[in-house]
Order: structure tokens, then sequence, then C-alpha cells
């Protein structure tokens, strides 16, 4: 909240609606409010990338969103900016429950090369093009992956995660935009032979 209160007084009043037409309507302004903080969240800043890595932008995408990361060589997860180390590092795995991240941030996973655990758990705004950016950019290094409520996944998303070839292990649960859940299953024993997969009923 505090993060979310320093980008509201940096706004500038031309980038805010108009009061008039939020006047009355204090749950239609909140979600405005929270999907445009959460669109600067997750804009990709390429020249950052440049600056100081992917992996440091990255790390700093997915705080910024509520996310939290572990390098390689360390063995807790952090979610502040304060804990991130000051020399090169590589991210090893990511939790993102709770968190903001959606596709609009998800170009900031295309340079990360030891990335091997991902947890989705949890993300509201996550969607099926999310899952086929993720088998795009990581498609050859994740080894486990956790889609755990995240209602916006369908059937399509599931499908994208054939991509993800390199999987040992995943576990899918609570994902109620899913229609056919055994169909999802077979397709993806089909496309991932040497994957783990778990999709247990609600």
């Amino acid at each position: 909240m505090q993060r979310a209160g320093r980008f509201l007084n940096n706004l500038s009043p031309l980038s805010q609606k108009p009061k008039n037409n939020l006047i009355g309507k204090p749950a239609e302004n909140a979600r405005y409010l929270w999907s445009f903080l959460n669109r600067i969240f997750n804009k990709v800043d390429e020249n950052r990338i440049k600056e100081c890595g992917p992996d440091r932008a990255a790390s700093e995408w997915l705080i910024r969103c509520g996310a939290s990361v572990r390098w390689k060589g360390y063995d807790k997860f952090h979610n502040d900016y304060n804990t991130l180390p000051s020399g090169q590092t590589v991210i090893e795995a990511i939790d993102a429950t709770d968190s903001c991240i959606m596709s609009l941030g998800f170009p900031y996973l295309r340079g990360l090369k030891s990335l091997q655990e991902i947890n989705l758990s949890k993300c509201y705004y996550l969607e099926d093009n999310c899952l086929h950016l993720l088998g795009l950019y990581q498609g050859d290094q994740i080894r486990r992956l956790r889609l755990v409520s995240c209602g916006n996944v369908s059937d399509a998303g599931i499908a994208n995660l054939t991509a993800m070839k390199a999987l040992e292990e995943l576990f899918m649960f609570d994902l109620p935009a899913v229609k056919n859940r055994e169909a999802c299953i077979k397709l993806l024993h089909e496309a991932l032979p040497k994957c783990k997969i778990e999709f247990p009923e609600v």
C-alpha cells in the first residue's frame, strides 16, 4: 500500500480520470485505480534491463508486483528491495503467490538463464497468454511449475503448457475456467511424457 501511495502522489492530473466520472462509483474507481497501478508495475523497462541485466530487472519487477524470488546459492525467498544483492546474481525460483503479475510484464523473463521453478498461485491477473509467454521464454528451462487458484486460466491456457518441454513436475488445482480437466491432463501427458502431472479435482 505504501508503494501504491507513492505512485498516487506522483500522478499528474492528466493521468487520472475526471472527477465527475468517479462520483458515486467508489468500487469502479478502485478497480480502475488498481488496474492502472498494476499496469505501471508490469510495464517493461528495456533500458533498465540493459543497465543492470535481466535477472536484476526481473527481480525488481517481481518484487514490485508482490512476488518473491530466490537467487541461486540462496536458501530463502526475498520480497524486499532492501534484500536485493548488490552483485551479479541469477534467479533460480519465483513465488508469485498473490502477486499482480500480468502478461504485460512477462518479457522480463526473456533473459533468465537459471530459472528452475515458479509458483503461480492466486494470481488474479494471470491468464492464458501469460502461460503462452512463459513457454515461449522459459519452456526449455523451468523444471517445476505450480498453477493454483488462477481464475482466468482456461483450457487454452493449459494447452499452452505443452511448450514447457523441460518440466519435470506440474501441479494444478482450482482452475475454475478449465472446463475439461480430463482432456487437459491427457493432452499434457502426451506432450510431456517425462513430467509428473497432478491435477486433482476440487
